[in-house]
């Protein structure tokens, strides 16, 4: 039986998240962050749960390390992480589900640069639309909301109509600021991350419908 989500609202356009919520990176960013961190003395169980969805940057300057200059450490984990994309794949169906949109109705919305971003999509298989907000497109970066906001303008709609696909508590946090509503994507998670919002586990059991005025509805079953 086909639901339609949100009580049968629809949007003017739909949001995605990258990292975790289009395509898994995370073997291929855990590396690359493990041999960093260890360099530097962090507990590393403990530091990388918390580098996801967030600009490298934003990341490493919140640790205040003493001695580092943040811009330069960012700009090589970002090296490091474009020659290391060996598992980077696509989420179940995420490919065809943004196959099946306008194209001038979605966007990515992104912590990571964009040539990072590039490379990543590249290897999963994927298409970055012709609205793609990559870290560098903003100065501020999850949880606060420019980047969807930004994200909302260059499509010509409100942030307030549009449902966000996300994964991490940054970005969640995010989409939440920026006044739209949200949809989690559980399939990165090992344990199920507790939210308040619609919550799936991929693209599999989705589908997206374009309303009589050109809206669009989010459809499951």
């Amino acid at each position: 039986m086909t639901e339609i989500l949100f009580g049968g609202r629809s949007f003017a356009a739909f949001q995605f998240d990258m990292d975790g919520t289009l395509l898994t990176s995370i073997e291929a960013a855990e590396r690359v962050w493990t041999r960093w961190a260890t360099r530097h003395g962090l507990d590393v169980e403990a530091f990388l749960p918390t580098l996801h969805g967030k600009r490298a940057i934003d990341t490493i300057r919140q640790l205040a390390l003493p001695g580092v200059d943040a811009d330069a450490e960012a700009e090589a984990l970002t090296r490091d992480e474009i020659d290391d994309v060996d598992g980077v794949r696509e989420i179940g169906a995420a490919g065809a589900f943004l196959a099946s949109l306008p194209p001038d109705r979605w966007a990515i919305v992104t912590s990571a640069p964009r040539a990072l971003a590039l490379a990543r999509l590249g290897a999963a298989g994927l298409t970055p639309p012709a609205v793609f907000v990559t870290a560098d497109d903003v100065t501020i970066g999850k949880p606060a909301p420019d980047c969807y906001l930004l994200a909302a303008e260059r499509l010509g709609v409100s942030a307030s109509d549009c449902l966000i696909f996300e994964d991490a508590p940054a970005g969640i946090e995010a989409a939440e600021r920026a006044g739209a509503n949200v949809v989690v994507i559980q399939a990165t998670h090992t344990a199920p991350l507790a939210t308040e919002h619609a919550s799936v586990d991929d693209y599999e059991a989705l589908s997206a419908a374009v309303d009589g005025d050109g809206t669009l509805l989010l459809r499951r079953g």
